[in-house]
């Protein structure tokens, strides 16, 4: 366990991810720590494509909140991924904007393509597909989806194809 040598779990933090969650925790009142918890994380995530529960415990120890409260952090929200998963995260919108505009079509379409279904990755670890996405804040380009956080609008199987095929 992380706590019986590296009590602030420095070692799971690179210097990188310490300096973005240093800038997060210089926003917040030093009573407030635990503020900076959303953006550690997804420093993490993004660093190592999912969070264990050591990188969880690491980010606890280092901004000085329980264990605990870290993990329902995690484990609410959608954006977090507690598994390995494909390189590339894959959200498709299925609110009613992007479900008017085809949205389901568009999903079943990615499905086909990478032979996977949602909440899970290709066999060779580049794609997972996540979950049903409530909404991703992009009504005026439905249907949209979102790739490591780029947002791409406007989909139709020949754009679906570009920019997965665009990808490493």
């Amino acid at each position: 366990m992380i706590s019986e040598n590296l009590p602030d779990g420095k070692a799971l933090l690179s210097d990188h991810v310490r300096e973005e969650i240093d800038h997060w925790l210089a926003r917040y009142p030093a009573e407030q720590r635990q503020s900076a918890v959303l953006a550690a994380l997804r420093a993490v995530q993004h660093e190592h494509g999912w969070l264990s529960t050591e990188a969880m415990d690491a980010v606890a120890d280092y901004i000085g909140m329980p264990r605990i409260a870290v993990y329902e952090v995690a484990s609410f929200y959608s954006m977090y991924s507690l598994k390995p998963v494909g390189r590339h995260t894959i959200a498709v919108c299925l609110n009613v904007s992007c479900m008017l505009r085809d949205g389901d079509a568009v999903l079943g379409y990615i499905e086909r393509k990478l032979g996977i279904k949602v909440g899970e990755s290709t066999p060779d670890g580049r794609f997972y597909l996540k979950r049903e996405e409530e909404c991703l804040a992009a009504c005026c380009g439905a249907p949209m989806m979102q790739v490591d956080h780029v947002y791409y609008e406007n989909l139709t199987p020949q754009k679906v194809d570009e920019i997965l095929d665009g990808l490493e």
